[in-house]
């Protein structure tokens, strides 16, 4: 199987990509660690009740739904004034969108985490199967996936804006680790993006099991799930390490017929 120490190019390969890029809702698009500053008394206030409004909405959206979480509805929750709210967040759809950035915010920041880990391309791979598949067992996740596969038929944009503010960053993260692979000559090229679908294809196959009410895999089984997956993986894309041509070239054999 394929070993390799990718280079210190995928830092910035996966900072740069892993973003999705918004086009409907850029108020809450995924922030870096270089976004962060420290916040005035003022600031800090109106971070505090941004975080209120997006905590009780994402009470809202996971144990209610979509469709039966309103503006109004949390303004009965929060109290003030809509145009308080409204200053906040200009559509419902931009707070869910606010809601799932906050309910994968530590799901991405590990799972990408892995893959800028120095080590070899199949530990690398094999922690960030095992991480995706701990962070998505976690009950809000569930929620979050369970809600998404239940209303996104009637409104598209959840589907959307789940896969903008989760599911995209990390396929995006995945895609640029594979293409230093394939640049390294350690893997076929079989487009990067498609390759980080058929490994996330497999690893997620455990969330659809719990959305189905199966018991799925545990702590140690994920271990060996992961194990697994990466197997199949390399399997179709790992391409054999370079070795030395065991056919002498042609100045080796005329060198040779010389001092003969």
């Amino acid at each position: 199987m394929a070993k390799t120490v990718l280079g210190g190019t995928l830092r910035p390969m996966i900072l740069h990509l892993a973003p999705v890029k918004i086009f409907l809702y850029p108020a809450v698009q995924f922030m870096t660690d270089t976004d962060c500053r420290p916040l005035g008394k003022r600031e800090a206030r109106k971070q505090d009740r941004r975080d209120a409004i997006v905590a009780a909405a994402r009470r809202s959206f996971l144990e209610d739904g979509y469709a039966a979480t309103s503006m109004s509805g949390l303004l009965k929750t929060l109290g003030g004034s809509k145009a308080t709210l409204w200053s906040y967040f200009r559509s419902k759809e931009e707070l869910f969108g606010a809601v799932i950035s906050d309910v994968t915010a530590a799901f991405r920041q590990q799972v990408q985490g892995e893959l800028l880990t120095p080590g070899e391309m199949e530990g690398t791979l094999v922690n960030f199967c095992r991480s995706f598949m701990n962070k998505t067992a976690h009950p809000d996740a569930v929620a979050a996936w369970r809600l998404v596969v239940a209303e996104s038929g009637r409104f598209p944009e959840v589907g959307q804006i789940f896969y903008q503010q989760a599911a995209g960053h990390i396929e995006s993260a995945l895609a640029a680790y594979l293409a230093e692979g394939i640049n390294a000559g350690r893997l076929r090229d079989e487009g990067a993006t498609d390759m980080a679908r058929v490994l996330i294809g497999m690893t997620a196959a455990q969330q659809n099991r719990r959305l189905w009410g199966v018991a799925a895999a545990g702590s140690e089984e994920m271990d060996v799930l992961a194990r697994r997956f990466v197997g199949y993986f390399l399997r179709l894309f790992a391409l054999p390490p370079m070795t030395p041509s065991l056919t002498p070239d042609r100045t080796q054999v005329e060198g040779s017929c010389a001092a003969n």
